[in-house]
């Protein structure tokens, strides 16, 4: 495996384009297109927040159909949530249009949609914007980072990955792009990613291969435990690479798993770095473990815990905190065999061992803590398992960019 440049269009046969629609915002770009020269299988998972978004329950509609998918249309600024009736008509229209503009079927546009709830989309603008994305769109990677922007909302950053693999004797790409910084709680972020791969793959191998990675990428990060209406992922894949059909347990099946893995993981932790407000990317490995899942409930107990996260906003390591969120995780444990370390590019400190303080340096440890990325590390000592989860700090930024979203 090694990493491409790009995004959604360094696998064969993608294209992308972006656009300023004017739907919220009127100072950059706001719908985005990812489009293949043919058609896809399509894979993807959906919040499990019971209020879902219309073109959540668009999107379930076709991937459950089984339908070959050819579009993507994402909109940012308005979520289309809490819409009802005329908010799923909004997704058949922006499908139709889609559709006749690029000259494909109605049934195979995805639709994506991040921003405000409870706002209806001003379709004529949406409209426009699709006409617009169909003449811009091309097979570049510039294009791909546009679209990655264009989908942005209190993001701060762009965040795209492409990688490549060996698969039947054949050269596979995989690349996606995401947005995410705020509502983030994934339980499958607001979240959207989108992932393209030219790999033959079948339908219900390519569900297989997103659907088990996920619970160890996108739903271990937090920003501030909110699970949005809007949580989406899709992966599409279009065969153009020609390759050997991938089969469920086979090494090529393997590498792609790993390959789709690097990139889900990726933007999972640029969606928890760039939460609103955050300094810092706060890592928890929760390690000597008697299982995955109690490794799993630990770790992400620690990086949810709001009063750890404004600990590490302030580089104080308050250890105590760390220790109550794993106590009340449902996770059992003993508290006086647990040893925790903080560890960054600054070194690796223990602060607690068999659960009491060590005699540590607070001005080292503050040191340590004061980094962009910072890992906290749970040893319980009962086994050999271990997870990790990803959040960040909670800083007064968190509240300032919330209480003023809609205005």
């Amino acid at each position: 495996m090694k990493q491409v440049k790009g995004g959604v269009t360094a696998a064969k046969g993608y294209e992308a384009a972006a656009t300023a629609a004017g739907i919220k915002y009127q100072d950059r770009t706001d719908m985005a297109l990812i489009y293949s020269q043919a058609p896809c299988v399509a894979a993807g998972t959906f919040t499990k927040n019971v209020v879902k978004a219309a073109p959540v329950k668009w999107d379930q509609q076709v991937v459950k159909s089984g339908a070959k998918v050819q579009a993507v249309i994402v909109n940012s600024g308005i979520a289309n949530a809490c819409t009802g009736e005329e908010g799923f008509g909004y997704c058949k229209e922006t499908a139709k249009a889609a559709a006749e503009c690029l000259h494909i079927s109605e049934e195979g546009v995805l639709i994506g949609s991040t921003g405000v709830i409870g706002k209806q989309l001003p379709m004529e603008k949406v409209m426009a914007g699709v006409k617009a994305l169909a003449e811009k769109k091309n097979i570049s990677l510039e294009n791909g980072t546009l679209a990655a922007k264009a989908i942005m909302t209190t993001d701060t950053c762009e965040k795209e990955l492409a990688v490549e693999i060996e698969a039947g004797g054949k050269t596979v790409t995989i690349g996606g792009m995401a947005k995410g910084s705020g509502m983030i709680h994934p339980n499958m972020c607001t979240m959207l990613a989108f992932i393209t791969t030219d790999a033959v793959i079948s339908n219900e191998v390519l569900q297989k291969a997103l659907s088990e990675d996920v619970d160890d990428t996108y739903n271990m990060i937090s920003v501030d435990g909110d699970t949005s209406t809007n949580d989406t992922v899709i992966l599409l894949a279009n065969g153009l690479a020609e390759n050997e059909e991938i089969q469920y347990g086979s090494e090529d099946y393997k590498k792609f798993a790993e390959a789709l893995h690097v990139i889900n993981e990726y933007l999972a932790k640029k969606i928890a770095g760039d939460g609103e407000g955050a300094t810092a990317l706060f890592e928890v490995k929760a390690v000597g473990c008697e299982s995955v899942e109690q490794a799993k409930v630990l770790a992400k107990a620690i990086v949810c815990s709001n009063l750890t996260k404004t600990a590490i906003a302030g580089h104080d390591a308050n250890w105590g905190r760390i220790l109550c969120a794993m106590g009340y995780s449902g996770a059992q444990f003993d508290p006086e065999k647990v040893d925790l370390f903080f560890e960054s590019k600054a070194g690796k400190i223990q602060i607690i061992e068999n659960g009491t303080a060590v005699d540590y340096s607070e001005a080292e440890a503050t040191k340590i803590l004061s980094e962009p990325e910072v890992t906290a590390i749970a040893d319980v000592k009962l086994g050999d398992k271990e997870a990790a989860a990803w959040g960040c700090d909670l800083t007064h930024a968190y509240i300032e960019i919330n209480a003023d979203y809609r205005s």
